[in-house]
């Protein structure tokens, strides 16, 4: 959780803390004001010798200039003391006798709802996470568990939302649990993100904000030591108010509940366990009553005259004001917010759904319903309002529910705060940082650029030394290669007319060849290893009718003609695997003229390496 750690310094000017306090409450919205000086004094004054400033009024100016010191300031205040199940003894009491309880008070299917106030960089809620997995298991944590893990300290909120921890912050884990609910993510361990999911951060002061409702366990260890009694009273009554009837209370070792018998029973007074008793919870927000001394009578005009100043001090406030009951009835519109929405006084009464100002520039039905359920201010920024073509307004808007003393919601009140030039001006300033960053980076980029120029230029300067050196020792290889060209053209015209003359002889010896399968008056037939029709002469033509460029180079036993070619398949693979010439083989067939004939084939192998088959077909007996 995140703490201020609470070394004692000496006293300080008071005055000038409590402006410096009052500050940062106005312009970052920390509230300090409810910590014990004594530590709070000691964490300021230290950051403030880190920078070399004495007094309080030197360090505001110095906040005021640098938005940056604002970070280390609450850096230095808020510091994380955290750990997975830190202070095992503790957890195991609340494993064994609270989670039970807890389990046992809501029926099956219902929701639980559990809150980490100061969970800081997230252990405290993940090991909730994980405790409450191992009694229901897993798949019902994730249909039912709802964790809110809540801080003032955004950058260890961040942490919190990574889910991500070094294998030294697991250490404390056993090794099943480990296993159990971490991956590994790089360097890092990932919580499960099934659980994950189940598991809400979110910035909350638990002196300002209104607390998270319908708990059943509100966990806030180490943290109410440090503010004074009077925080500590109104964070009590906020945390009575979260609680459900029965619901447990879980705190640190430090901190007692010895004055709040009367709404919290003891579970384990060593491990500062509580329970809520039954009953109703305080009011959120209670209007001031009436004092009236005993015996004393009330005069009526003074009544009369302190309710006239009241309604004239609400007319005459510098911000609009919007007043709406319980029942979305307007019934407040002061003069601001007249003249800056067109109202009149006829509006009052009037539903407030009816109003253009319900939504417009901002639907505001939803906000307000949005504070009732939370019980807490809602504030909207720098919401824009367009006048006219020419004109923008920016508002900020501020939606405050208000409680009566039964405990009961009397309504809200809405006020627009004009932020029109500050909201412009942050725009301005935003644009120009961002250009000026742009133009420093651009200038950057150019230095950078002309550096790696500067040196690129060098370099080709040289490196064209050395290639006029390298051509130079080119053209004299080019010379050389040259020569060789030509000595090289002059073998290759020998070899071509080598080549021509084998050419010739080639042609010449294919003429020869084709000129005796001519002559042949038998079909012979050529035939590849793949059975594909190499060569089909003049009598093969005469005796089937089919011509040779009909033929080559189509599958022979898918040859359709009058010669059933099933019949040599056998004959013909005999060959080849054998490579030796196969006894004749008479086949009956039909001519091309459509003569029965009785056929004579010879297959012979067409060399020693079984590269295809000659087949012989003559014509033997004629029908």
């Amino acid at each position: 959780m995140t703490e201020p750690d609470n070394t004692v310094t000496p006293s300080v000017a008071g005055d000038e803390l409590e402006a410096l306090l009052a500050f940062i409450r106005d312009s970052r919205g920390f509230d300090f004001t409810g910590y014990k000086r004594t530590s709070l004094t000691r964490r300021i004054r230290k950051r403030m010798t880190e920078v070399g400033i004495d007094s309080y009024t030197d360090y505001r100016d110095r906040l005021e200039a640098s938005g940056e010191e604002f970070g280390f300031l609450f850096n230095t205040i808020l510091i994380n003391v955290t750990s997975f199940f830190r202070d095992t003894e503790a957890w195991t009491v609340l494993q064994r006798e609270v989670v039970p309880g807890i389990l046992a008070n809501i029926e099956a299917g219902e929701e639980i709802r559990v809150w980490s106030a100061g969970c800081a960089s997230g252990e405290e809620a993940y090991s909730l996470a994980i405790l409450f997995a191992e009694a229901l298991g897993v798949q019902e944590c994730v249909k039912r568990l709802k964790i809110y893990g809540t801080d003032v300290d955004e950058e260890a909120l961040r942490d919190a939302r990574a889910g991500l921890y070094s294998a030294k912050a697991l250490e404390a884990l056993p090794d099943e649990l480990r296993n159990k609910y971490f991956e590994p993510n790089g360097m890092l361990h990932a919580f499960r993100p099934d659980l994950r999911r189940r598991v809400i951060f979110g910035r909350h002061d638990i002196t300002r904000d209104a607390p998270i409702s319908r708990l059943d366990l509100l966990v806030c260890r180490n943290t109410l030591m440090y503010f004074n009694v009077e925080a500590q009273t109104q964070i009590i009554d906020r945390f009575h108010f979260a609680l459900r009837d029965g619901a447990f209370l879980f705190l640190g070792k430090a901190e007692m509940l010895l004055s709040n018998g009367d709404r919290f029973k003891v579970v384990n007074m060593r491990q500062r366990i509580f329970q809520r008793r039954t009953g109703d919870a305080a009011a959120m927000y209670r209007t001031t009553p009436v004092k009236l001394e005993t015996g004393v009578a009330v005069d009526p005009d003074d009544v009369r005259k302190k309710r006239q100043l009241r309604e004239l001090a609400l007319e005459s406030a510098p911000v609009a004001m919007l007043g709406v009951d319980t029942d979305g009835t307007v019934i407040l519109a002061n003069s601001q917010m007249r003249a800056q929405f067109g109202l009149t006084t006829r509006d009052v009464g009037r539903p407030f759904r009816d109003l253009e100002v319900s939504y417009r520039p901002i639907e505001l039905r939803s906000l307000i319903e949005q504070a009732y359920t939370e019980h807490r201010v809602v504030r909207v920024d720098s919401i824009e309002r367009r006048i006219d073509t020419n004109e923008v307004q920016y508002l900020d808007i501020h939606i405050q529910p208000l409680w009566g003393s039964d405990s009961r919601g009397a309504g809200v009140v809405v006020t627009f705060h004009d932020s029109t030039a500050v909201t412009q001006l942050q725009r301005n300033v935003k644009r120009q940082r961002e250009e000026l960053e742009t133009a420093r980076e651009e200038l950057q980029s150019t230095n950078e650029e002309l550096e790696t120029t500067n040196e690129e230029l060098q370099s080709s300067i040289e490196e064209l030394e050395t290639t006029n050196e390298e051509l130079q020792s080119t053209n004299e290889e080019l010379e050389t290669t040259n020569e060789e060209l030509q000595s090289g053209n002059e073998e290759l015209e020998t070899m071509n007319e080598e080549m021509r003359a084998r050419t010739d002889e080639l042609d010449e010896a294919r003429t020869f060849l084709e000129g005796v399968l001519s002559s042949v008056a038998a079909g012979v037939v050529v035939i590849d290893a793949d059975l594909f029709v190499r060569s089909w002469n003049r009598g093969a033509e005469e005796l089937w009718g089919l011509r040779s460029e009909e033929v080559v180079g189509q599958p022979f036993f898918s040859l359709d003609f009058g010669l059933p070619t099933t019949s040599l398949r056998a004959t013909t693979q005999e060959s080849m695997q054998s490579g030796k010439r196969t006894a004749p083989q008479q086949i009956e067939a039909v001519n091309r003229i459509g003569r029965h004939i009785t056929c004579t084939v010879t297959c012979s192998p067409l060399d020693s390496d079984n590269d295809g088959v000659v087949l012989l077909m003559e014509d033997t007996y004629r029908g």
